[in-house]
C-alpha cells in the first residue's frame, strides 16, 4: 500500500497537545488521507474506525482509565476485523486497559536524556517491514536533552507481545524494550514507547552535533514511523516471531540462524535469543526435558522465562514451548530463575526462584501434561515466605538477600532443599532446608561455607550429586564451578568434606574444593539421573564476546553437552561426554600409528562441528591439534599438550579484537595425574564452542568466534621433539535439531543483513 492511498486515522483524547499536533501534521504531510478525531467520537460510535487502513494513537500525556475503558469495544472489534493499531510514546500504557497485553509497560515518564537516542532493532527482525528504509539495527531518531515522553518495558516483558527494538543511547540499552508487536485476533497491533518524539524543543544546549545531525534524527523518525504505519495498514504478515509456540515457528526461527558459523549444531541452543543455566533436567515416561533460564526479549540477560527442550535419545533434540514465564501479580513478575524438578507421587514439580522487587523466593510449579509443556503454579508462592533470619546474609543494591537456586531430592518421607547464597564477612555458601510435602519447609543450617580467601562472596546452582561411594557438591562462584568430594548424613543434616591427604590434588586446607568441574567458559551445571543409574550434567556455556556481537547474531548462550559424572575405582571423579551422543557421528576420518617429528600435519578433515578423539604420548616433546584453521594460519585455534597441562590458546581463533584471547588450561600434574606424558584426549567442535575430555577425567570448555568462512581446517604436530599418536579419529558430526541438515549440520554461507 502506498502512503498516498492509505487512510490513517489520527486519535486524540482531550485537547491536543503541542507533541501530539506536531505527530499528526507530519504524518497528514505524509499520508495526504490521515485525519484527526476525538477518541470520545470512537467510543461514542460517531466515528467508524473500519474506514481507516490504520489508527494511530499518540499521546505525550497519561491517558485517563475512563477513557479506556469506554473505547476498549470499539479497538477490540476493529482489530477482531483485521485492522491496524499504533500505540506511541504513553499510548503503550494502555495495552492492558485495551486487552492488547496483560502486561503493561512498567516505566513511564517523561525524561530529557543528555544523548541523542533510538532504537536497537533485533537482527531476527531486520527484515521485518517496519524497518524496511533502516539501514542499520542502530539507529538515532531524537536529539539530546529533547523533552521525551515515555512508556517503555525495563524490569517486566510483554506476556505475549513480540519485541522486535529496544533503546539505544550512543550505546546499546537492551534493557529498554521500546517497540513492540502483538497479532491480536486477525490485526496487528504494534507500540513504540520511546524515541518518537516529533515536537522539536530541546531542553538545553543539545548535542554537539550539528544542523545535519538533527534532519538525519528526523529523517530517520520520519522512515520508522512511515515503516510501522504502513505494515500495519498492509495484509504483509511479518517473517518471523521471536515468541514461537508452533513447530513451524521454531523452525523458522533456527533456520533464521543457520548461516551463521559459529552457532553451535549440535549442542541445546535456545531458538534464538538469550539462554543461561540449565534447569528443571528431568526424564519422565522415556523423554528426557531440559528446561533453561531464557529471555524470550532478545540476546541479553533480562526478563527470564524457562525455555524448553524435548529428547527421546539426548541427541535429537526439538523445542517446546516456553514452561514457565513471570506471573504480573506474582512474586515470580520480574523472573522466573533457576530452579529443578522431581517428581512428587509421580507428578514432575518444579521448585525455581521467583524475583519480585528486592525479593528472591522459592517458588513451586506442577506439571498439568504428559508432555511439560503447561505448568501450574502454587497459589501459596512462595513457598519459603523469608531468607533464614538468624544468618547475615548477603545482601546487594538489587536484593535484600542473595537468596537463589535449588537442588532438591527426596530421602524416604523427608524432601532435602539446598539453596545458594553467602554470608556477610564469610563468603559463599549453602543453605539446607528439609520438608515432608515440598510445601512446608524448615531451615536447618549452612550445610557448607566458603570461608577461605578466594571462596567467593556469593555460592551459586549448588547441587549435591551420589556417587555411589561418595558425595560430590558443587557450586559456582560467579567465576568457576569448584566441586566438593566427600560424605552427607541426612540425620546430622552435614556435608564433610574429605580431609587433606583423601582429595585428588592434596588440598591444603580442609575448606579448598577438590578441583573444578570444568576449567573454561562453563557455569551453573544441573544434573539428572537417568533411568539406568547415571548422573547426566549439562552447564551453560558461557559467551566470550562482547553484549555488542551477541544482540547483532540474534542469539546468546548454549548448553554444554551432557557429561557422566562417576566416582573412579580409586574414589576420584570421572567425567566423561554421554555415550549416546555417538549416534551424531558421520563422516570418518581414522588413523592408525602416527608418529610425528617437529612437524605439522592437515589432516583430510574440514569443518566446524567435528568429535575428534586421540590417544596421545610425548617423547619430550608438545602435542598440538589445531582447528578452524584458516588456509594460511591467519585464524587458527590450537589444543596443546605439554604433559604438564591441556591448553587452548585463543590467541589467533579470530580476527576479531574484541573476543576473547586468552588461553584456557587444566593443569593435569597439579590434579594428581600420573607424569607419564600419555594422554586420552576427546574434542567437540561445534561453531564457537570447543569441549575437550582430558583422561577421562577432566574437562574444559571454551569459546572461540572465527571471522573467515575459510576458517574450517584441522592439522595436528610436534613442537620440539617427537609425538606418537596410537589412535586419531575424527567424525563430523550430524546436527541435533531437524532444520539442520547441511553435510555438517549447516546450510552453504549465504548474504544476510
Amino acid at each position: 500500500m502506498v502512503s498516498s492511498s492509505m487512510r490513517v486515522g489520527c486519535v486524540r483524547s482531550g485537547s491536543s497537545t503541542a507533541e501530539q499536533r506536531a505527530a499528526y501534521d507530519w504524518c497528514e504531510r505524509t499520508f495526504p488521507r490521515a485525519e484527526r478525531f476525538p477518541v470520545d467520537a470512537l467510543a461514542e460510535g460517531d466515528v467508524d474506525p473500519t474506514v481507516y487502513d490504520v489508527l494511530w494513537w499518540h499521546a505525550d500525556d497519561p491517558i485517563d482509565p475512563g477513557t479506556l475503558a469506554a473505547c476498549r469495544g470499539p479497538f477490540e472489534r476493529y482489530l477482531d476485523g483485521g485492522g491496524g493499531l499504533l500505540l506511541s510514546l504513553h499510548a503503550l500504557s494502555a495495552v492492558e486497559d485495551l486487552g492488547i497485553d496483560a502486561v503493561a509497560p512498567d516505566t513511564v515518564g517523561i525524561e530529557h536524556p543528555p544523548e541523542a537516542s533510538g532504537f536497537l532493532v533485533k537482527s531476527l527482525h531486520a527484515e521485518h517491514p517496519a524497518f524496511e528504509a533502516v539501514e542499520d539495527l542502530r539507529v538515532e531518531t531524537v536529539a539530546a536533552e529533547s523533552r521525551q515522553p515515555f512508556a517503555r518495558y525495563e524490569r517486566l516483558v510483554p506476556e505475549r507481545g513480540d519485541v522486535l527494538a529496544c533503546g539505544y543511547r550512543r550505546g546499546d540499552a537492551p534493557h529498554r524494550k521500546t517497540l513492540v508487536s502483538w497479532e491480536h485476533g486477525a490485526g496487528s497491533v504494534i507500540g513504540v514507547g520511546d524515541s518518537l518524539a516529533f515536537e522539536p524543543s530541546v531542553g538545553g544546549a543539545g548535542d554537539a552535533r550539528d544542523a545535519a545531525d538533527s534532519d538525519e534524527w528526523a529523517a530517520n523518525r520520519s522512515r520508522l514511523a512511515e515503516g510501522v504505519l504502513t505494515f500495519l495498514a498492509g495484509e504483509a504478515a511479518p517473517p518471523l516471531t521471536t515468541r514461537p509456540r508452533t513447530d513451524e515457528e521454531f523452525a523458522a526461527l533456527r533456520r533464521s540462524l543457520r548461516a551463521d558459523p559459529n552457532r553451535p549444531t549440535y549442542h541445546l541452543t535456545p531458538p534464538a535469543n538469550w539462554c543461561n543455566d540449565p534447569n528443571g533436567l528431568i526424564e519422565h515416561e522415556g523423554t528426557y526435558h531440559v528446561f533453561y533460564q531464557y529471555n524470550p526479549a532478545g540476546p541479553f540477560h533480562g526478563t527470564i522465562h524457562w525455555g524448553h527442550a524435548a529428547s527421546e535419545d539426548l541427541v535429537h533434540w526439538e523445542d517446546r514451548p516456553v514452561a514457565l514465564a513471570p506471573s504480573p501479580d506474582g512474586p515470580d513478575a520480574e523472573g522466573c530463575w533457576s530452579g529443578c524438578a522431581v517428581l512428587d507421587g509421580g507428578t514432575p514439580t518444579l521448585i525455581y526462584t521467583g524475583g519480585r522487587d528486592r525479593h528472591q523466593l522459592p517458588c513451586r510449579a506442577t506439571a498439568t501434561d504428559e508432555g511439560l509443556d503447561s505448568w501450574r503454579k502454587d497459589l501459596e508462592n512462595p513457598v519459603i515466605g523469608t531468607p533464614p533470619e538468624d544468618l547475615d546474609l548477603l545482601s546487594s543494591e538489587h536484593w535484600e538477600a542473595e537468596f537463589r537456586d535449588h537442588c532438591i531430592w527426596q530421602d524416604g518421607e523427608r524432601w532435602h532443599h539446598l539453596i545458594g547464597s553467602g554470608i556477610a564477612e564469610v563468603g559463599g555458601t549453602v543453605l539446607l532446608y528439609e520438608s515432608p510435602d515440598l510445601r512446608e519447609w524448615r531451615f536447618r543450617s549452612s550445610l557448607f561455607e566458603g570461608d577461605w580467601e578466594g571462596a567467593g562472596r556469593v555460592w551459586e546452582c549448588p547441587e549435591l550429586l551420589d556417587l555411589g561411594d561418595k558425595a560430590l557438591l558443587h557450586v559456582s562462584d560467579y567465576d568457576s564451578v569448584p566441586y566438593f568430594l566427600g560424605r552427607f548424613d541426612p540425620e546430622s543434616g552435614a556435608f564433610e568434606r574429605e580431609q587433606e591427604g583423601d582429595s585428588e590434588d592434596g588440598a591444603e586446607s580442609e575448606g579448598e574444593p577438590t578441583g573444578l568441574l570444568d576449567y573454561g567458559d562453563f557455569y551453573a551445571p544441573q544434573s539428572m539421573r537417568t533411568d539406568d543409574g547415571r548422573v547426566l550434567t549439562w552447564g551453560w556455556v558461557v559467551e566470550a564476546r562482547p553484549p555488542e556481537r551477541q544482540w547483532d547474531a540474534g542469539w546468546s548462550g548454549a548448553l554444554s553437552l551432557p557429561r557422566e559424572l562417576s566416582s573412579s575405582p580409586d574414589e576420584r571423579l570421572e567425567q566423561r561426554p554421554a555415550r549416546e551422543l555417538e549416534a551424531l557421528r558421520d563422516r570418518h576420518v581414522g588413523h592408525g600409528d602416527l608418529d610425528l617429528g617437529a612437524e605439522s600435519r592437515d589432516l583430510d578433515v574440514t569443518g566446524t562441528s567435528l568429535e575428534i578423539a586421540a590417544e596421545i604420548s610425548l617423547e619430550e616433546a608438545e602435542f598440538e591439534l589445531v582447528v578452524r584453521e584458516s588456509p594460511d594460519g591467519e585464524e587458527r585455534t590450537p589444543i596443546r599438550y605439554t604433559g604438564a597441562e591441556l591448553l587452548v590458546d585463543r590467541e589467533d581463533s579470530s580476527l576479531d579484537p574484541e573476543v576473547a584471547a586468552d588461553a584456557h588450561r587444566i593443569p593435569l600434574e597439579s590434579e594428581g595425574e600420573d607424569a607419564d606424558d600419555s594422554l586420552s584426549l576427546r574434542v567437540f567442535l561445534d561453531g564457537s564452542i570447543l569441549e575437550a575430555f582430558a583422561n577421562d577425567r577432566h574437562c574444559l570448555t571454551s569459546r572461540i568466534y572465527p571471522t573467515r568462512s575459510d576458517s574450517t581446517g584441522v592439522s595436528i604436530g610436534a613442537i620440539g621433539g617427537r609425538v606418537s599418536i596410537e589412535a586419531l579419529d575424527v567424525w563430523q558430526l550430524k546436527s541435533a535439531w531437524p532444520v539442520e541438515d547441511g553435510p555438517d549440520g549447516r546450510p552453504a554461507p549465504r548474504s544476510s543483513r
